[in-house]
């Protein structure tokens, strides 16, 4: 009987196909990725048990860094998935280093077919064996980064206390303040750590595929469904559902949402028979939802049902002690990524940094260092590596000041209305007149 989801994850496509031919007489389900990129959207939402792993990719660089960067990045997702190193290069000093950093085994390529497939094997079978309690999984280090700031501390002192009851937790934030990577601690610190945590995006959610991605379907449901298929609620169960950005949910969905969590239990479309589910449910929004009921827009019913415990992340920007050891975790981290040696912020940068409004929260700070770091040479990034335009406080208080192209008064209307509306992304979009959808590509294009 075929057991265990494999993830193959090489830039050759040519590759992905064998071993994808070959590995699917072996383990019950097989999924190819050529883009590395993608591997956290991967694992968020399949049960993975092993993963092969390339050591490099298309960028050109050939030194295994890119490898040893996403064996970390996976162990952060998911410490009991086991990776296995998949390498061009026979150099067993980059595969003793990969393995004391978490990796199981390593596979050269041109592979042996019984060699790679008696390796995936044994990596899952220690997959199996070492589950084990979460109280004993005291090694796993949070991925939260809680900072010194006081709003921090008490939010971290209430999370730990709710963490280990079922309550329903409703995480509220501006865009970028990490309400994913806080509902990801959550589910770490509960009882239900050793369950899957399934994450949805209600935003990126169309209307006509709601009930067939929560609630699944059954063969024959409709033109295209071809085979029974759990949706996201059967997925999570024994786990956490993480619905986010919840408040882009339309009114009459929003029943039907209600009526799962009420009776504990879905029907798969095109069937009439209920599933039991048991779920723990975490939810996350920036959008005020008790404005929302008072306008008509949001069901009070499901309010209650999904809000038995609020948190507030606050914005970067009441956090500013907490903005410079931020940014060096994301120095460390890209600087691995791309080959980069030991580097830091000069203290200039550090006091630029500080003097930003930060509307896009941690998420925009991650990208912009990300970009000085990529154009910084030496062992310092300095301030003219960063390109922020005219700071937010001047642009208020000097409108009549020269703009050179459109890009930059775009950015300039979009972060001043941010500002004033405290990162309200549904009034800000009505005052520049445009859709949400078309503000959160501009928003990701300019990095806010």
């Amino acid at each position: 009987m075929k057991e265990g989801t494999i993830l193959v994850v090489d830039d050759n496509k040519a590759i992905l196909t064998a071993a994808q031919l070959l590995l699917k007489m072996y383990f019950e389900k097989v999924i190819t990725l050529s883009k590395p990129t993608q591997i956290h959207a991967i694992l968020r939402e399949n049960q993975v048990d092993v993963v092969l792993l390339d050591m490099n990719f298309s960028a050109g660089i050939n030194n295994g860094n890119e490898g040893l960067y996403w064996l970390s990045e996976i162990k952060k997702i998911n410490s009991s998935i086991q990776v296995v190193l998949f390498t061009a290069y026979a150099d067993i000093d980059l595969a003793v280093k990969g393995i004391k950093e978490g990796a199981t085994d390593f596979v050269v390529k041109p592979w042996e077919n019984q060699r790679l497939v008696e390796t995936l094997q044994s990596a899952y079978q220690l997959k199996q064996v070492s589950k084990k309690p979460c109280e004993q999984d005291n090694t796993v280090e949070s991925q939260m980064y809680w900072g010194e700031s006081i709003p921090m501390q008490r939010l971290r002192q209430l999370v730990e206390k709710v963490a280990k009851t079922d309550a329903n937790i409703l995480i509220t934030g501006e865009n970028g303040t990490g309400k994913e990577m806080l509902a990801r601690e959550i589910h770490r610190l509960s009882r239900r750590c050793q369950g899957p945590l399934i994450a949805v995006d209600m935003g990126a959610l169309t209307e006509t595929l709601f009930e067939s991605e929560l609630f699944g379907h059954v063969k024959g449901a409709f033109t295209d469904a071809r085979t029974d298929r759990e949706g996201k609620f059967e997925a999570a169960n024994n786990g956490s559902l993480f619905l986010d950005e919840i408040g882009n949910l339309s009114y009459h969905l929003q029943a039907k949402l209600l009526t799962a969590l009420q009776r504990r239990s879905i029907v798969r479309v095109g069937s009439n028979i209920p599933v039991p589910i048991n779920i723990r449910l975490i939810s996350a929004t920036n959008r005020d939802l008790q404005g929302m009921v008072t306008q008509g827009e949001f069901r009070e019913d499901l309010l209650y049902r999904i809000n038995t415990i609020h948190l507030e992340i606050p914005p970067l920007r009441k956090r500013v002690e907490d903005i410079a050891p931020l940014s060096q975790l994301f120095i460390e981290k890209y600087a691995t990524l791309y080959g980069k040696p030991a580097i830091k912020l000069s203290n200039e940068s550090i006091e630029l940094l500080k003097k930003q409004p930060w509307m896009g929260n941690i998420r925009e700070l991650e990208h912009s260092i990300e970009k000085a770091l990529i154009i910084s040479e030496g062992k310092t990034i300095e301030v003219d590596c960063f390109d922020f335009p005219q700071s937010q406080s001047q642009t208020i208080e000097s409108n009549h000041c020269e703009i050179t192209t459109l890009e930059e008064m775009e950015y300039r209307m979009i972060k001043d209305s941010m500002l004033r509306h405290e990162g309200n992304l549904s009034l800000v979009a009505s005052e520049l007149g445009i859709s949400r959808q078309t503000l959160y590509n501009k928003l990701k294009r300019y990095g806010l």
